[in-house]
């Protein structure tokens, strides 16, 4: 057997329980010897799925299924590698803000301010901005997982 006979199959959850899904499924093939798991993907943009990788059938992933809780279906047949290739490339945390963007500090000292992004280092994945509404503009360099936007520039748009 061959790494290229495993199959990708989603697994549909509760709600917000995707990444409690992905522990069970682990938890559970550890008792299990008749069911085959070879990984456990909860991507951050897939709300509602888990994604896993087995070399078993359906019919086995569907039984595992039914083993953990907030685990609701299998969809049905096995997702390509070339399907999902996409969510195993993390994305940049400052992907999608641009100068002039308008953003809102969600951590550290200045949490819940208003700011400008002035400049952008994509590579420590930091932004500067500038204070909202500060009477005197002191540039601050913040994480770009620290804020959330709030406008887009125009020329973004």
């Amino acid at each position: 057997m061959t790494e290229y006979d495993n199959k990708i199959y989603a697994i549909k959850t509760t709600a917000k329980q995707e990444r409690t899904v992905a522990d069970n499924v682990i938890k559970a093939i550890e008792g299990q010897k008749d069911i085959r798991v070879v990984a456990v993907i909860v991507p951050e943009e897939l709300k509602g799925y888990v994604l896993v990788e087995s070399p078993d059938s359906l019919a086995r992933m569907e039984q595992l299924v039914e083993l953990i809780p907030h685990a609701r279906a299998v969809v049905r047949g096995a997702t390509a590698l070339s399907e999902v290739e996409h969510f195993l490339v993390p994305k940049p945390v400052v992907s999608g803000i641009t100068e002039g963007t308008i953003v809102e500090i969600i951590a550290g000292p200045f949490k819940g301010e208003k700011a400008v992004v002035k400049r952008i280092d994509t590579g420590k994945e930091e932004i500067t901005v500038e204070l909202y509404e500060s009477m005197v503009p002191i540039p601050i360099t913040v994480r770009g997982d620290s804020v959330r936007v709030v406008e887009r520039s125009e020329e973004a748009a």
